[in-house]
């Protein structure tokens, strides 16, 4: 994350600001105390019309968002600053608009939690990112169930490395728990993650494969977890249809491993990561992780465990994601590469992916698949022209955008809800909850061993038909839009 930094400027920036409420008013207040950043505010603009020619920390409301371009004329406005952290990915792609129509250069005050994560010592304005433009309104998490379900727990964690776990664990650690187990199958990530927590005399580090029954009985039945975190997943589309063998061995096997040991250990709950891609299936991917919905589904009428998943989009920013891609051949100077223009998917953030799943936890009894309202979907297409636009570069000009086919397995729409699952509200109003599926363990146990055993031999074209098996949803007509 750039910060700026109370460092001397060679050259005055006169600055209008771009929403007149609270964090308008810090950031005005910031810019009088430190003359020495080269601010000078010209004034406010906002779109509620009761603010309007009123003065704020003695600045004038100068106009409502489509006025950014005729007041920064005739104030000699030499740049931006968003001051609206709650604001809709909406609302910021249309103040950024106006913004590019008048030439403006443009910074955002960012939210809360970043400005309270991030350098004390410095100014809380950076740079615009995409998830900006595509947020939603922030999920309202009920912090005191958090608290109370995560405070002075034994937790564990698999897939700690991965962009998911390793928020999970920045995000957990923040509740006092009594020891969170980190455990992952890459060294290399969970060294990493293991350097940044170093202060945190709670955090335990493991190194283990969830494909390793032993090691997972092992790990609960010594490190006595109350509440796993089931973060460890084979997600690649691509890869996993040109490896089906190893997307059953890691998302089935894998998921039934730690399941059955939780089980059998007492664990009093486990919380399922989980994807969209489930949802009426194109691809391995997708199916194997509907297995492990049903796995867990499955268990939770049994078990004294209670077993639920979070199910959620495509998580910005991680390594899955296209946008560290599409930045990376922006930064190469294009081709921006995008699979088809019809292309849309869901999107969310890292942290808000963390928060739906501790959040799914603390409201579990058992047997969920907590969905969040993803609001509307963004097609790709758009996504790699907003990135080209926030590198300062014009696409299809500066950066040419180059389509290069529907890839095996992927749809061109994505869904949350299959046509047997129905939504109830949870107390929170972002996130739902379908009703849990009674299947026949037993049969379900029989039918994944012929799979595993399939997968042993390697042959994926037998890997796939024993899938479909028990997935009957699951079809390979990618590309298909919902019912």
């Amino acid at each position: 994350m750039k910060i700026i930094k109370k460092v001397k400027w060679n050259r005055k920036v006169r600055v209008l600001i771009v929403g007149a409420g609270e964090a308008g008013r810090i950031i005005t207040n910031e810019i009088k105390r430190h003359p020495s950043l080269g601010y000078i505010p010209a004034g406010f603009v906002d779109d509620d019309p009761a603010k309007l020619r009123k003065k704020i920390n003695g600045l004038p409301v100068l106009g409502g968002i489509s006025d950014i371009s005729s007041i920064a004329s005739r104030q000699g406005v030499n740049e931006v600053l968003i001051a609206i952290p709650s604001a809709a990915g909406s609302v910021i792609r249309n103040i950024v608009g106006h913004c590019e129509k008048a030439n403006l250069p443009f910074k955002i005050v960012p939210g809360v939690f970043e400005i309270l994560s991030g350098d004390s010592d410095a100014m809380p304005i950076r740079e615009v990112r995409m998830e900006d433009l595509l947020k939603r309104p922030s999920v309202s998490l009920d912090l005191n169930e958090i608290k109370d379900f995560l405070k002075s727990k034994s937790i564990l964690i698999t897939g700690a490395g991965g962009s998911i776990g390793s928020e999970l664990a920045r995000q957990i650690l923040q509740f006092s728990p009594k020891k969170l187990i980190i455990m992952g199958h890459g060294e290399n990530s969970i060294y990493k993650l293991q350097m940044e927590l170093a202060k945190e005399k709670s955090v335990k580090i493991i190194i283990g494969d969830i494909r390793d029954r032993a090691k997972c009985e092992n790990v609960i039945r010594t490190e006595k977890p109350g509440i796993i975190f089931h973060a460890a997943a084979h997600k690649h589309v691509p890869l996993m249809e040109a490896n089906p063998d190893e997307a059953v061995k890691n998302n089935v096997l894998g998921t039934l491993n730690m399941a059955i040991a939780a089980d059998r250990f007492g664990v009093r709950e486990f919380v399922l990561i989980s994807s969209d891609k489930a949802v009426n299936p194109t691809s391995v991917m997708g199916a194997t992780k509907r297995i492990a919905e049903m796995i867990i589904q499955g268990l939770s009428f049994r078990s004294k465990t209670k077993f639920v998943a979070g199910r959620f989009g495509n998580v910005l920013a991680s390594r899955g994601s296209v946008i560290p891609l599409f930045m990376k051949q922006i930064e190469e100077g294009g081709p921006v590469t995008v699979t088809h223009p019809e292309m849309v998917r869901f999107f969310m953030t890292i942290p808000e992916a963390a928060q739906l799943v501790i959040q799914a936890g603390a409201f579990a009894k058992g047997g969920e698949i907590f969905i969040l309202d993803m609001g509307e979907p963004v097609k790709i297409v758009e996504l790699a022209k907003d990135l080209i636009k926030l590198s300062g570069l014009k696409p299809g000009k500066d950066i040419k955008i180059a389509y290069t086919g529907i890839r095996p397995g992927e749809k061109l729409y994505e869904e949350i809800l299959s046509d047997i699952e129905g939504l109830k509200a949870t107390q929170n109003r972002r996130i739902f909850i379908t009703k849990p599926e009674k299947a026949d363990f037993n049969r379900l146990l029989k039918n994944i061993g012929a799979l595993i055993k399939v997968a042993d031999c390697g042959d994926g074209r037998k890997v796939i038909e024993t899938i479909k098996k028990l997935v009957p949803e699951y079809s390979k007509a990618a590309g298909k839009a919902p019912r």
